[in-house]
């Protein structure tokens, strides 16, 4: 599968453009603010139906623009005829983005996530080590999210009745506890249980499943030095935690929100035994977060049965020689489908994709956004 044309308006610094791409390697070069990372973040929203970078979609319009229109054609190459599918997301300030594939809209929105499956590896993805537990869960349930669409349902279900009991958490604290409608919090801890349980069942088999393909690409990329490891930690591990849920009732009226469930899970990155956060060198952590990104690579792969378009934005800058070495190897061989690379220095791809088969082009970015 790959993008074959993308029409941007009003996305971000692109008043009106159109590209045309490579099914294979497509490099974005030009200077730091040309538009580089704001057209892979097109590439990523039109895939997916949001931004990588922020929650609010209408921070994607242009400044002082009322809309912006994506529009993209992706093909799934066959035996007999390429299968082509158009896309467009369009998106009016203070409505509704609207979702279109093929000119028909979607029943429910969420029926294009994994449709199109994409995998971003950004500079920043070092804060999946150093960050809180909320990245690390916002990765996996990305991750789960494009691989399957009963696991996308129970967390966008979960999140609705999440948010309707920490309502009425908040509206019984307000009142000091007094005239808790005991009975009514009943008929939000039953399906937050229930779907919780289901969400923390799929995390878990996820990680066993993800596990060795992250633990294979470490190997390969820091020469088997040292060995990592992943570890799911849940409040729904717990024994008997369906009644620790109730018993914690109090706590969670006195703290106004709920203060236990899979919304706080976690997930641990060691390295020999130990915790990457804190004993992990830049480069170790740098490697462990390209695993995970080429794990996920895998993930979708395998389940999709075609290969994600990989966007590596920026990468190069961070990596040392050996690292980008292992990279270009695996592009060498044809391990990635359609992959779109930024730079700021062309001459130093043009000279590290030299041995690159197949149709290498290069597009050149504006001038940087003022």
């Amino acid at each position: 599968m790959y993008l074959e044309k993308l029409s941007l308006t009003n996305f971000k610094n692109y008043e009106d453009a159109l590209f045309t791409f490579s099914p294979q390697v497509n490099v974005l070069v030009g200077p730091n603010g040309s538009g580089k990372t704001n057209l892979l973040d097109a590439i990523y929203f039109l895939a997916l139906s949001k931004s990588a970078f922020h929650t609010l979609d209408a921070l994607s319009v242009t400044h002082e623009e009322d809309y912006f229109i994506l529009d993209g054609i992706f093909v799934r190459p066959d035996t007999d005829h390429d299968r082509t599918t158009q896309i467009t997301i369009s998106l009016q300030r203070g409505q509704r983005k609207v979702i279109l594939a093929d000119k028909k809209p979607y029943e429910r929105l969420s029926e294009h996530i994994g449709r199109f499956p994409v995998v971003l590896m950004i500079p920043n993805d070092t804060d999946l080590v150093r960050g809180h537990s909320e990245e690390r869960r916002q990765f996996v349930d990305a991750v789960l999210s494009q691989l399957d669409p009963e696991y996308l349902q129970d967390y966008l279900q979960y999140q609705y009745v999440l948010k309707q009991r920490n309502s009425l958490l908040k509206l019984f604290s307000d009142r000091n506890g007094r005239a808790v409608d005991h009975d009514l919090l009943d008929t939000y801890d039953e399906p937050l249980l229930y779907i919780g349980q289901r969400i923390h069942d799929r995390r878990s088999r996820f990680v066993t499943e993800f596990l060795p393909d992250v633990q294979a690409h470490y190997t390969y990329l820091s020469d088997a030095r040292e060995t990592i490891n992943i570890v799911y930690d849940s409040d729904v591990s717990k024994m008997g935690f369906d009644d620790l849920f109730v018993q914690n009732r109090s706590r969670d009226i006195a703290m106004q929100r709920t203060t236990m469930g899979v919304h706080r899970d976690d997930f641990e990155f060691l390295i020999d035994g130990m915790a990457l956060k804190r004993f992990g060198s830049q480069g170790q952590q740098k490697t462990f977060v390209i695993a995970l990104r080429l794990g996920q690579f895998d993930q979708l792969m395998a389940a999709k049965q075609t290969k994600p378009i990989l966007l590596l934005d920026d990468i190069f800058d961070k990596l040392d020689d050996g690292r980008i070495a292992k990279l270009i190897q695996r592009i060498t061989e044809g391990s990635f489908g359609q992959l779109f690379i930024t730079d700021a220095r062309p001459e130093r791809t043009e000279q590290l994709l030299a041995n690159v088969p197949g149709d290498v082009r290069y597009y050149q970015m504006g001038q940087p956004t003022p």
